[in-house]
């Protein structure tokens, strides 16, 4: 007679935790992306380098698109999870929400060339490297979660700070988003131009909305 032991298969699996960084990666590709993007349009328009990282952006995130539906078709059975499978899901969503949004702010950009105010063309900057800094956190907080959950690990605390700097960072991006809304709205340019980078902007603020939503679901996969 035959035993049969139901997790030894999951043993031999990929961790679909693992698929979580390589998707994680692609967020900064995106963001590199759109930095390269900004400085041609900043710098003289739609140039045909900008349409062609328009389209590099929707390579990236194709990619990505791949990586997220290899992870969730692989997902063991059952109850062999490291973690609770609704958590990962969500996380999942959260982190390929910033992708989206990612993909929606260049995308918005080049709807149509529009001269983006000198004495706000920095407040922009400033904002898309907010964005890369609360993404840039998240990174060191998905791999001590998978440390701790993995039992890798035993800094539960250092872990949650990593959340908190996630947050912190998040805040930033939201203070310079309503600062730089009010001064694009507040400019004497065709309210149409106005209303294409309000929405780039909003973009930008969802990616930062977005990564911090994936710090809550990585706080509540650690959850006693």
């Amino acid at each position: 007679m035959s035993i049969r032991l139901p997790f030894f298969g999951l043993l031999a699996k990929r961790d679909p935790m693992e698929g979580l960084v390589e998707h994680y990666d692609k967020i900064a590709e995106c963001i590199d992306t759109i930095d390269d993007s900004l400085e041609c349009y900043v710098a003289g328009g739609v140039c045909r380098e900008f349409e062609e990282l328009t389209r590099t952006i929707d390579n990236i995130e194709n990619q990505a698109d791949s990586i997220k539906r290899n992870i969730r078709n692989h997902l063991p059975k059952g109850v062999f999870m490291a973690v609770e499978k609704h958590l990962f899901l969500n996380y999942t969503k959260s982190q390929d929400n910033i992708l989206d949004s990612a993909q929606d702010a260049l995308h918005w950009l080049a709807m149509r060339k529009v001269d983006i105010p000198e004495d706000v063309q920095k407040d922009i900057i400033f904002l898309l490297d907010a964005v890369r800094q609360t993404t840039d956190c998240l990174g060191p907080a998905l791999d001590a979660t998978i440390a701790l959950v993995h039992g890798e690990s035993l800094d539960r605390e250092g872990t949650k700070a990593l959340y908190g700097k996630v947050r912190r960072e998040r805040e930033n991006v939201r203070k310079l988003k309503n600062d730089l809304q009010k001064k694009v709205y507040a400019k004497d340019i065709e309210f149409k131009d106005i209303y294409q980078l309000l929405h780039f902007i909003d973009c930008l603020d969802d990616m930062g909305h977005n990564t911090e939503n994936c710090a809550d679901f990585l706080r509540s996969m650690i959850a006693r």
